[in-house]
C-alpha cells in the first residue's frame, strides 16, 4: 500500500509530487525549504532554516504516523561550504540522539535564492 500526503507547498501542485509518500515501511520526505506559506523565512539565517526545512519535513512525517525517532536518513544540501557548520549545528539538535545516517553537500543553488539550505528525510516503522 502507498500513502501519498500533500503540505500544500507552492511548487506540489505546479510540479506533480508529493511532500512525502509512504510505502509499505518506508516513508520518504520531499525536498523540504524553510517556505512557510509560500514564504521564504528567516533569510540569511542557515541555522534557523535548517531547523525550520527539518520540521515541514517532520510534520510530514507525523501525518504519516511516524516520528523523529523513526528517521534513518537525512540529506542536507547547503549553497555554501560556509553554512555547513550552522547547518550540521540545526541536524544535531535534532537528531543527535537518533544518529540516521547522513549526507550535506554543497550545490549551485536552489528555486529561491533566498534559500540557503534544502533537507530530505527518510524514515522506516518497521520492525528492527
Amino acid at each position: 500500500m502507498i500513502e501519498r500526503i500533500t503540505s500544500g507547498g507552492p511548487w506540489e501542485d505546479k510540479f506533480g509530487y508529493s511532500r512525502a509518500v509512504l510505502a509499505g515501511d518506508l516513508a520518504l520526505v520531499a525536498g523540504c525549504t524553510a517556505t512557510v506559506d509560500g514564504e521564504v523565512v528567516h533569510p540569511g539565517d542557515a541555522f534557523e532554516q535548517t531547523r525550520t526545512a527539518f520540521q515541514v519535513g517532520l510534520w510530514s512525517l507525523e501525518r504519516l504516523g511516524l516520528g523523529r525517532q523513526d528517521v534513518v536518513r537525512t540529506r542536507m544540501y547547503v549553497t555554501d561550504a560556509a553554512h555547513a557548520d550552522e547547518v550540521g549545528r540545526a541536524h544535531g539538535e535534532l537528531f543527535g540522539e537518533v544518529r540516521p545516517v547522513a549526507t550535506m553537500v554543497v550545490v549551485a543553488g536552489l528555486i529561491d535564492p533566498r534559500m540557503l539550505v534544502e533537507v530530505e528525510i527518510e524514515a522506516y516503522r518497521g520492525e528492527l
